[in-house]
């Protein structure tokens, strides 16, 4: 079977300040891409008409559109694959919209151009007009479900499985550049080690055991592992959802429990361990311009939600982490309007007591 391989876009790790603790700094680096709980993610599939790229002709001097529109059926695997996620109970919701300015995810189908996703909340660093996603070939041929569940799986904040430190896997670099280099994925030795080589920090792997059989591990054929030698010949995970992948996304984005109410100018304290979150209910007594922050020796993400139509919709998100400053965030509150304040602690260090306030 061919194998054709998520691609993930390349950047830098971030940049913290030297100096913390390396518990601060493991649950920072563990939790900055993942999206509080509670969070509804509305996806969009670009239009045929208008959205494309515009790629050189090699030797004409020329340039070609390629659209990002997918036909029906190619969609359809992606709607089929966002219900196989949601179906696990998770506390994230999926909805498709219309309108791409309504969407944390964007999804093209750009032939040629791999299949890869923003990995969690960095999507919300793209351009309103750009991918998150792309799926770039046919979904409905062997292997396109699971591609399609593994980029929604990179969606919520998960990584190459293969990556893990904890996997003891001993590559044949070489044989495995060459593998890449060739059709159909074409790939540079940069991409290469990037993709698979690199190994990634303990605190961001999606578990502390490897798991082979996770939707997240690329498959491998013979000749390209050289340890654990029981896979020398090849490892082929089943391209479905693992019991370890179930495990992780319960982990992070368990059933929600019912809010709290969140009472303008009265802080509400916050009894959280590491990775916790609390969630509350705001309705404003007057409409005009709110502060909504934490107060304690914490890093923590705040993200407020307007509810719209019985969906919380994104208004505003702050991540303090790794900073001495607590999150504040200024947002347009409107009276009769229902919202949604979520605090999900990364760490605490000093006394831990922490709060969050609304005024």
């Amino acid at each position: 079977m061919t194998r054709r391989y998520c691609s993930l876009p390349q950047q830098s790790a971030p940049a913290f300040a030297p100096g913390l603790a390396a518990e601060r700094l493991g649950a920072l680096v563990g939790g900055r891409r993942m999206w509080v709980n509670g969070t509804a993610l509305h996806y969009y599939f670009f239009d045929a008409g208008t959205d494309a790229s515009v790629i050189p002709v090699p030797g004409t001097g020329e340039t070609r559109r390629v659209p990002w529109a997918g036909a029906e059926e190619q969609r359809n695997v992606v709607r089929e694959c966002f219900r196989e996620w949601q179906d696990l109970g998770i506390g994230v919701m999926f909805a498709e919209v219309l309108d791409r300015r309504e969407a944390e995810l964007r999804i093209g189908f750009q032939l040629g151009d791999g299949s890869w996703s923003a990995v969690g909340r960095d999507a919300l660093s793209a351009g309103a007009n750009d991918r998150t996603m792309n799926l770039g070939w046919d979904l409905t041929e062997p292997g396109g479900r699971w591609t399609a569940l593994h980029e929604i799986g990179h969606a919520l904040g998960m990584q190459h499985e293969h990556q893990s430190p904890f996997a003891g896997v001993h590559w044949d670099d070489e044989a495995l550049y060459a593998d890449l280099a060739g059709p159909p994925n074409h790939w540079s030795r940069d991409r290469t080690d990037f993709n698979i080589l690199r190994r990634l920090d303990p605190a961001e792997s999606n578990g502390s055991v490897w798991d082979p059989q996770s939707v997240m591990q690329y498959p491998f054929g013979p000749g390209l592992i050289l340890e654990p030698e029981h896979y020398h010949n090849g490892l082929y995970p089943p391209g479905s959802l693992s019991p370890a992948d179930k495990e992780f996304v319960l982990r992070w984005y368990p059933p929600a429990d019912p809010p709290a109410v969140l009472v303008p100018f009265r802080s509400a304290p916050l009894s959280l361990g590491p990775g916790g979150q609390a969630d509350f209910t705001v309705e404003p007594p007057e409409t005009r311009v709110y502060s909504v922050g934490t107060f304690g020796e914490s890093d923590s993400v705040v993200v407020v939600f307007e509810e719209r139509d019985g969906e919380p919709r994104y208004l505003a998100g702050h991540d303090d982490g790794g900073t001495p400053h607590n999150t504040r965030i200024r947002v347009r509150l409107v009276k009769g309007r229902r919202y949604f304040v979520r605090v999900r602690l990364h760490s605490t260090w000093g006394s831990g007591e922490t709060a969050v306030m609304c005024w």
